[in-house]
């Protein structure tokens, strides 16, 4: 992007998986940077990132790293972002997070920019990234939303281990090579790191991402319920949900079903994802053209394929979506957040 206004900007977990991908789109996208500030935990302070021909020492990320700071991209960890996020409002700060700590809060735009980008100038100080699950959802259901109108969602999520952390893809790799050496697993992280009971995701499905909670659905099941409710402005919207871990290491996927309110044709729902922002139709049976998250990976794109009408209800639509989870679902949302809080500023 182009821009005659440079910001001081700061990314806060600049060493994760989320931040690590950042930081290199906003090199690649030539964001208006006039500094940049790489924010971490005291462990990684000191290291060094290199930024457009530049190294950058990594700081402590403190209240007052956030002085003069304009725009804050947060992505480490829901605690770090409930700590340091009222400081850096307080300094005048636009922060664009990327936990779950606000999303829900109703006084936080919960952004997709392809889907609500209007309600980033309502935000008072912060801007909530949505999970990456309920991104690539909302992105692609969106011009079917507005055409037809939407009573019903089901979603079975086939989500990769990155979700989880650099940690979970090693445990996947390595659990992968005693599987077929023939030597023992020992489950340390999957399906939550925080539980007892660990479970082999080699060669395996968990329907389990998160805890679980009260009503027997998990944590990330209720997000992308209440999130796709919030984003879409619909409180009627009917969702549900269940989310699974498979062994696949970039790019979630989505099988969905949708009932909307009017009669469609299928060409003319075709038409309308072809031609919705950011999404890419890949959907021909014949040649067994269809999205996978081998090649969604490193992409910044919702793919949307297997398009049919379901067998039983004319209104009712399914469809298969894959995204890279780490970019849509993650980095380049929110890039694409604060590239539009730039060109509001210019």
């Amino acid at each position: 992007m182009s821009n005659n206004k440079l910001f001081n900007v700061a990314v806060v977990g600049a060493t994760g998986a989320v931040g690590g991908q950042i930081i290199r789109l906003l090199s690649e996208r030539k964001f208006p940077i006039n500094e940049l500030k790489l924010l971490s935990s005291a462990r990684s302070a000191g290291q060094v990132i290199s930024f457009g021909g530049q190294d950058i020492v990594l700081e402590e990320a403190k209240p007052e790293s956030f002085d003069g700071v304009e725009i804050a991209l947060f992505s480490a960890g829901g605690d770090v972002s409930r700590e340091l996020i009222p400081h850096a409002i307080d300094r005048g700060v636009i922060c664009i997070d990327n936990t779950s700590a606000f999303r829900m809060d109703p006084d936080t735009p919960l952004v997709v920019p392809e889907v609500n980008v209007d309600k980033i100038n309502e935000h008072r100080g912060i801007i909530a990234n949505p999970n990456c699950s309920t991104i690539q959802l909302v992105a692609a259901l969106k011009p079917l939303y507005d055409r037809f109108g939407m009573s019903r969602i089901i979603v079975s999520t086939y989500q990769a281990v990155s979700g989880a952390g650099q940690n979970a893809i090693n445990e996947m790799l390595k659990q992968s090579k005693d599987v077929i050496a023939g030597d023992d697993v020992t489950p340390a992280i999957l399906p939550v790191s925080s539980l007892p009971v660990k479970h082999q995701i080699a060669f395996n499905a968990i329907p389990q991402i998160d805890k679980f909670t009260d009503n027997g659905f998990t944590f990330e099941e209720m997000k992308m319920i209440n999130e796709t409710k919030k984003i879409m402005d619909d409180e009627s919207l009917e969702v549900t949900t269940t989310c699974v871990r498979i062994p696949v290491v970039y790019g979630h996927s989505e099988s969905v079903y949708v009932e909307l309110k009017s009669d469609f044709e299928l060409d003319e729902v075709r038409e309308l994802l072809a031609n919705a922002p950011g999404i890419v139709l890949q959907d021909n049976p014949a040649e067994q053209l269809y999205p996978l998250a081998t090649e969604a990976a490193g992409k910044l794109e919702t793919f949307v394929g297997r398009v049919r009408r379901d067998l039983n209800n004319p209104r009712g639509l399914n469809m298969w979506i894959v995204s890279d989870n780490l970019l849509k679902g993650a980095a380049w949302n929110a890039v694409q957040i604060a590239e539009y809080i730039a060109l509001e500023q210019e």
